[in-house]
């Protein structure tokens, strides 16, 4: 279920240089935005979540999901080096689980913690708007890093794919078409985040709690093992 050198090579991977930078850039534009805005306008719940629920939930949540989820095993499909890492005997589901689980833990730490933390700058966790966004921020990492996993193994252009879904399905059609918001992980992690909050938060989901964690979890499960069931095929043909 899990390896460690196997662990250690995806994380290695995801926090190269270049991978790190970009990691690094919206966590930090989150919080100079916080920043700012909070010495402009002092404490303010409303924009708290305007920005909690307007860029980190729906900008730089999917965003690094989609870093660290394609970026986990994408590249060694795309430059042929996952041959090496099949040939030892591993089992495939193995395999795929511990790079889900080394990407979920690099998206969780560059997405829960800067969204917390910029909440309590915000507005010192006011209507428990600063934990409710964090923990959306949560469980929508978890379902992102198994998706956009689950994309690395299909697509050899993933980063691309991901990057259509998470900004043009997520934001752009989730804000103009209701149907669509339905159809959405920000959706079924606001959810979570509607129940946290306090009535005057003024959080709300197209879904309900129990539709959302149903969503989530058949997302991430769906995703994680049709993910290894492609790595399993990917091991056939290269045998071939």
């Amino acid at each position: 279920m899990y390896h460690h050198t196997v662990a250690r090579l995806t994380l290695r991977a995801l926090l190269g240089r270049r991978r790190a930078l970009f990691l690094l850039v919206l966590p930090a534009l989150l919080i100079a935005i916080a920043l700012a805005v909070r010495l402009v306008t002092g404490a303010d719940d409303r924009a708290a979540g305007e920005i909690l629920g307007g860029f980190a939930l729906a900008v730089m949540v999917p965003l690094i999901g989609v870093i660290a989820g394609t970026g986990a095993i994408a590249p060694e499909i795309d430059d042929g080096s996952i041959v090496y890492l099949l040939a030892k005997p591993l089992k495939r589901h193995t395999i795929i689980l511990t790079k889900l689980w080394v990407a979920i833990g690099v998206t969780l730490s560059f997405t829960v913690v800067p969204t917390l933390l910029a909440g309590f700058v915000l507005n010192g966790n006011s209507q428990q708007i600063a934990s409710a966004y964090a923990l959306a921020a949560a469980v929508a990492s978890v379902a992102y890093s198994a998706v956009f996993l689950l994309l690395g193994t299909v697509s050899r252009n993933a980063v691309v794919h991901g990057l259509i879904y998470a900004l043009v399905w997520e934001s752009l059609f989730g804000s103009l078409v209701p149907g669509a918001r339905a159809l959405s992980i920000q959706q079924w992690a606001l959810a979570l985040a509607e129940r946290v909050a306090a009535p005057g938060a003024n959080i709300t989901s197209e879904v309900g709690l129990p539709a959302a964690l149903i969503l989530l979890t058949a997302a991430t499960v769906a995703g994680t093992w049709y993910a290894a069931r492609r790595l399993r095929a990917l091991t056939l043909a290269s045998e071939g």
